[in-house]
Parts: structure tokens; C-alpha cells; sequence
């Protein structure tokens, strides 16, 4: 099968990958699911998709990056989204570094995914906004740096923040986008 037109789906929230499958074969892709980096590796074994959306967060705290990370070093040419309900600028330069072309935060729709594999080139024409960062968005953007710094280990991203395990859980979930 050639990969222009097929999509590899990396998701663990199985209802969530159905609707994605359903809504991409629709619109003319294949699609293959894979719930971790296991599976990842071993689809890459026999098939070469042309595109992928990767979930941030899997299951088992396991971080999509890795995902990203495996699909590029396959194939640098293949378009790599990343969609995240735990979007922030740490983990967006990080997908990017390791060959996502585009981060979206959910909720994000089966036409935001496609629009976003159509824009893998930088647009110099985004505007620039004056708004300031506020306390709370600088807060959850150390947060999720040392999140990824630590491959989302939790216990330890607490250790290195000088807080809590259990309010740094309070207050990912709290933050949490759906």
C-alpha cells in the first residue's frame, strides 16, 4: 500500500481513535491505530504511513514524544501532528525538534488535523500578539518542561519543582484541556 495515503493514528483512548478512524477513512486515508511505541515499531516493520497524529500523553504515563521521535528517524518526510489535552510551549518545541510539523491543543477536529498536515512549512505571516504571559501560564509552562524533561515522570518533575507529588497532580488535572 503506498503511504501518500496512509494515516497511522497513535492514540490510547480507544473511543476517541475509533472517531478519529471513522472520520479519516471518510475522507479517503487508510488508517492504522497504535496505542503506544510498542505498537509503533511494529507496524513501521511492514508499512510506511505518509502522515500520523501522535497523542501527547499515552497510557501508563508514556509520553507521544517518543512516538515522534521513532516515526521521524523512519521517515523524515512522513507529516507528523502531535494533539495534546496537556498543550504547552515546552512539549510543542520539543515535538517539533524531534519532527512533528504541526501541535494542536483539544479539542481539535478531524479538519484542524488534515488543515495541519497542509501547513508543515512556518508561515512568517502569523501575527505577533502584544498580550503579556500571565503568572499561571508561566507556572503551567515550567510545569510541562520539566514534565518533558523528565519523560513525564511525575513523582520526579515534583521532586525538581520543590513540590508535592499529589498537588502536582492536583493541579495537572486541574490545567488538564479535553
Amino acid at each position: 500500500m503506498g503511504s501518500e495515503r496512509l494515516l497511522l493514528i497513535v492514540e490510547d483512548d480507544a473511543a476517541f481513535a475509533r472517531t478519529l478512524v471513522r472520520s479519516f477513512e471518510r475522507r479517503g486515508y487508510a488508517v492504522v491505530c497504535a496505542a503506544g511505541l510498542e505498537a509503533v515499531n511494529a507496524i513501521l516493520e511492514t508499512q510506511t504511513p505518509g502522515y500520523a497524529v501522535v497523542d501527547l500523553k499515552l497510557a501508563g504515563g508514556n509520553s507521544g514524544l517518543a512516538c515522534v521521535q521513532a516515526l521521524a528517524e523512519h521517515d523524515a518526510a512522513m507529516l507528523i501532528v502531535v494533539l495534546t489535552g496537556y498543550a504547552s510551549i515546552a512539549t510543542a518545541v520539543e515535538a517539533i525538534k524531534l519532527g512533528a510539523c504541526h501541535y494542536l491543543a483539544k479539542p481539535s477536529n478531524t479538519d484542524d488535523i488534515e488543515a495541519a498536515f497542509s501547513r508543515a512549512e512556518g508561515n512568517v505571516d502569523v501575527e505577533l500578539t502584544e498580550r503579556a504571559t500571565s503568572i499561571k501560564t508561566l507556572e503551567w509552562e515550567k510545569i510541562h518542561e520539566t514534565l518533558a524533561e523528565v519523560g513525564f515522570n511525575i513523582s520526579e518533575a515534583a521532586r525538581r519543582l520543590g513540590m508535592h507529588r499529589r498537588t502536582l497532580a492536583r493541579k495537572l488535572e486541574k490545567q488538564r484541556v479535553k
